[in-house]
């Protein structure tokens, strides 16, 4: 259980700092801990990612402080044409909810775009939190449930 745990763990740390890479961490850790279950351990590293995750989610919407080089500038200097288009964004995600779970999706389980990108997008576009977190877990589960399995399916195959 202490596997999981760390997964949990390290996964919530990847989030958060884009050079910690998780893929790395599960390929080693499936390899080097056969016994365990992929799918549990997948769904550590999932649940670990969208904790942390969500902080830059609540960065977006404005929740959390930021450190003042990355706070958004006053009102009345958000006048401009990046206003206009965030705004935009916002009720584009709130006209079309099924488009907005669609790319919420297919970047957790695929990563293009960017999932720190549209976690954050998600905030500014002040997309639903059940929303963020169930895409974002399935999506980040088939992600890395694939690939906590992977060594096993290549071992397995070739021996």
């Amino acid at each position: 259980m202490e596997w999981i745990g760390l997964t949990f763990g390290y996964s919530m740390v990847s989030a958060l700092v884009p050079v910690v890479n998780a893929e790395l961490y599960l390929v080693g850790l499936m390899t080097r801990q056969p016994q365990l279950a992929w799918w549990l351990v997948g769904l550590a590293a999932a649940a670990g990612q969208m904790v942390g995750k969500l902080v830059y989610y609540y960065a977006g919407r404005g929740t959390l402080r930021l450190p003042a080089r990355l706070r958004r500038r006053s009102e009345r200097q958000s006048t401009g044409r990046w206003s206009r288009r965030l705004d935009r964004f916002q009720q584009t995600c709130h006209a079309r909810p099924v488009w907005t779970a669609g790319v919420l999706l297919v970047s957790a389980s695929v990563g293009l775009p960017p999932y720190l990108a549209i976690a954050l997008l998600a905030g500014v576009g002040r997309v639903p939190l059940p929303t963020f977190l169930v895409t974002g877990l399935v999506g980040r589960f088939a992600r890395f449930g694939a690939i906590a399995a992977s060594p096993g399916l290549i071992n397995g195959w070739w021996f």
